[in-house]
């Protein structure tokens, strides 16, 4: 399935998928309503490390989220979509692509949908995906493999959480 690539509207920016997602979550939390502008957002998890640049620099936007925590939006200057986000959690080291950034988005459905306590009551989800009102427990959801990637990272996670706490962020 990879390398799978993608970029915004206007293709100056590119990227390269060269993993396989950690997981791919379709939230339908009202905050991902209202920044996507759509009734969900459909997001791959994936290292930040496992995605090449194949053109253009993205533009981060600092955004509020549910959690305080806020986020980093990865824009196009150009054409100003989104092609990825870095959540406070992991930050920098982990991407959530927009799946509908990739050129072919039909090969990444999503792996679970999460916060389906707030979706738009005309969605209606097949129950051929586990689905859940708000969160997840990663060890009953996530597949083995991911799972022992995401062991791998949690060091430079927990160093990179570490530093934040060193400047007062």
């Amino acid at each position: 399935m990879t390398p799978i690539e993608g970029g915004c509207d206007c293709r100056m920016i590119r990227y390269r998928l060269n993993l396989a997602p950690l997981f791919v979550h379709c939230c339908h939390c009202r905050w991902c309503q209202r920044e996507s502008g759509a009734s969900f957002a459909l997001n791959a998890m994936i290292e930040s490390d496992a995605v090449d640049s194949l053109g253009g620099e993205v533009a981060l936007v600092h955004m509020p989220s549910e959690s305080g925590e806020g986020q980093q939006i990865a824009r196009c200057p150009r054409c100003q979509v989104a092609v990825w986000s870095h959540y406070a959690g992991a930050g920098p080291l982990v991407k959530f692509v927009r799946v509908g950034t990739l050129d072919n988005p039909d090969l990444l459905p999503p792996d679970i949908h999460i916060f389906t306590a707030s979706k738009q009551p005309w969605v209606l989800l097949s129950g051929d995906v586990p689905a859940v009102p708000e969160y997840y427990d990663r060890a009953q959801h996530w597949p083995a493999s991911s799972l022992q990637r995401r062991e791998l990272l949690l060091p430079r996670i927990q160093a990179y959480q570490a530093s934040l706490k060193d400047v007062g962020a």
